[in-house]
């Protein structure tokens, strides 16, 4: 992450101040902020401006009202779908789009988008490459995850991990033919939850046992 975690005139701007205040009453116990970015005062002429934080643990956008108090939006890390920058010549527009919560990774709802229109560009670029950072850790941990709920919803699919990452993936020798067991690898090819290394393992695994 960048040095600049708090925007540098959080001491001197009373907005900018109060909005990060707020930020840090929303923070639990061991999380910290690891990048935050501060909506311009153009872009804010009929509310006050919004701050978006990218933490440990969320990315949350806080707007306060206009008569004291604030609303936030929290979303976690694991729900993350897809963040993506754009930076104008006024400002840079932050595009989030999450997951609906859900306790199988298959079984998502669609999901949410939200728009932050804006942000200092260097401020909303730092907090774009963590969001970055997360989506792609998560990702992996949800294709695993997906890989696992697929074996456990049609048995058969055994998932091996090599040194932290997924290293390859065989089917045991279940109930089902080798040719169904093949086609469901197939499936899970051109779903992208196999890669072609991953799935040629798992052909050898099949045809080895004929």
């Amino acid at each position: 992450m960048g040095t600049n975690v708090v925007p540098a005139d959080a001491g001197s701007d009373r907005g900018v101040y109060d909005s990060l205040e707020a930020l840090r009453s929303l923070l639990i116990e061991g999380e910290r902020i690891e990048a935050c970015a501060i909506q311009r005062r153009i872009f804010a002429l009929k509310h006050r401006r919004i701050m978006v934080g990218a933490t440990t643990g969320r990315l949350i956008i806080v707007q306060r009202g206009l008569f004291g108090g604030f609303q936030p939006i929290d979303l976690r890390w694991q729900d993350l779908r897809e963040a993506t920058l754009s930076v104008g010549i006024f400002g840079a527009t932050l595009r989030v789009s999450a997951y609906r919560s859900a306790d199988l990774a298959i079984a998502e709802g669609p999901p949410t988008m939200i728009t932050i229109n804006g942000l200092r560009k260097l401020e909303a670029q730092e907090v774009y490459r963590a969001c970055q950072t997360r989506e792609q850790a998560w990702r992996e941990k949800r294709r695993i995850r997906e890989l696992e709920e697929l074996r456990a919803k049609a048995g058969g699919i055994q998932v091996g991990a090599l040194g932290g990452a997924l290293g390859g993936a065989a089917l045991g020798a279940g109930d089902h033919s080798p040719t169904s067991r093949l086609a469901r690898a197939k499936e899970m090819l051109d779903g992208g939850l196999l890669t072609d290394a991953e799935f040629e393992q798992v052909k050898a695994k099949i045809l080895a046992e004929l």
